[in-house]
């Protein structure tokens, strides 16, 4: 409904007797900000509007309103802006008003509309500057998609022990790891040892044991499901004998790679196998001066890993490096399993003092258990 001018005088003179009287609250202040907007007065609007906000931080009515002022007063960036905090805040459309429902939505198209319109500009303008889709512009390229909102950031979250310093990067360029392409030489014969090994149904234990003296935490129903199993090359350490000499080429493959020594925990090597409609949920590493490596040996369509923004189908021969510390999980959607030869590497960037060090502290936590009190 169109209101005259006449009329929004008569509101604006109403709101201010009622506001600079202390009387109305928030609702008379609103009331000011649209009689004034109604008399284009926009800048005198959002201020009467920033102090019916002051009363009532967390009116998503108010909110919205202020986006739409903002672009009524031609600010499409702040305007923006707004919408953007308006519809983060929100809760889920079926739990809103018809009306607010409607105005959310108004908001969210506005945000994508603005988001579209921007980009178009920004990529114009980086294109005179010379940005290309070349590889040496990838770093600059995840830089937009986080600005855009296409991507999250994800940190490192390690659970124990987190060296600063070390770039968060998700999956690891292959150059950092020449030795990378003699693992994957040798998929077949690998391969051949995980068969026989699969032929003997008691070789693979469940992932994850529960330890009865400790909390049972979430893990998506795994703890103590075959559906994510495990058969140990090297355990926290320690060579398991028996299983590594059926092993001898996944062995020898695995000699060049500069895994961690670390008594107690590391290296750790194992045939994984995820059995078909198993999911690992989102989880962290508990270091960040490791890395993990899969090598796919039994890759159906379907299989795949999440490390930060990025989802991977794993392809049998083809290896990858990520950061366990970030943020993962993993889906087998097929109906075959999935098995992948992992084991964990030094992060390239540590200097053999930093990784005599961190052996050195890491063992150290560990020996604590050992003191005689």
């Amino acid at each position: 409904m169109t209101v005259s001018h006449q009329d929004a005088l008569a509101a604006r003179d109403h709101y201010l007797q009622l506001t600079s009287q202390g009387q109305g609250g928030a609702q008379a202040w609103f009331g000011l900000a649209q009689a004034q907007q109604g008399l284009g007065e926009f800048k005198a609007a959002l201020a009467a509007l920033d102090q019916a906000m002051a009363s009532a931080p967390d009116n998503l009515q108010l909110l919205l309103y202020k986006g739409d002022l903002l672009a009524a007063d031609g600010n499409a960036a702040a305007a923006a802006a707004v919408y953007r905090s308006a519809v983060d805040a929100a809760p889920a459309d079926h739990e809103l008003p018809a009306q607010l429902r409607a105005h959310v939505q108004r908001a969210r198209h506005a945000c994508a509309d603005y988001t579209q319109k921007f980009e178009l500009t920004l990529r114009k303008n980086l294109a005179e500057a010379g940005y290309s889709e070349a590889p040496e512009h990838a770093r600059f390229r995840t830089s937009l998609d986080l600005l855009l909102g296409r991507k999250q950031i994800y940190l490192q979250q390690p659970r124990l022990y987190h060296f600063p310093g070390l770039a968060a990067i998700e999956y690891f360029e292959r150059a950092a790891f020449p030795w990378l392409a003699q693992v994957e030489a040798a998929t077949d014969a690998i391969r051949a040892e995980l068969e026989q090994i699969l032929r003997d149904q008691d070789a693979f234990e469940p992932y994850l044991k529960h330890d009865p003296s400790q909390p049972l935490r979430n893990r998506g129903g795994l703890h103590n499901n075959p559906d994510w199993s495990a058969f140990y090359l090297w355990r926290n350490g320690e060579l398991i004998t028996e299983n590594a000499a059926r092993c001898p080429n996944t062995m020898a493959a695995l000699a060049g790679v500069p895994m961690p020594s670390i008594p107690g925990r590391a290296p750790t090597v194992l045939f994984s196998l995820m059995r078909p409609g198993a999911h690992i949920p989102a989880h962290t590493g508990i270091l960040n001066t490791r890395l993990i490596c899969h090598l796919p040996l039994i890759a159906p369509p379907g299989c795949s890993l999440r490390v930060g923004n990025e989802t991977r189908q794993w392809e049998a021969g083809k290896a990858w490096v990520f950061d366990d510390s970030i943020e993962h999980e993993a889906w087998n959607r097929s109906d075959q399993t999935r098995v992948i030869l992992l084991f964990e590497t030094w992060r390239p960037e540590l200097s053999d003092s930093e990784r005599r060090l961190v052996t050195t502290m890491l063992g150290s936590i560990d020996a604590v258990n050992d003191w005689e009190t």
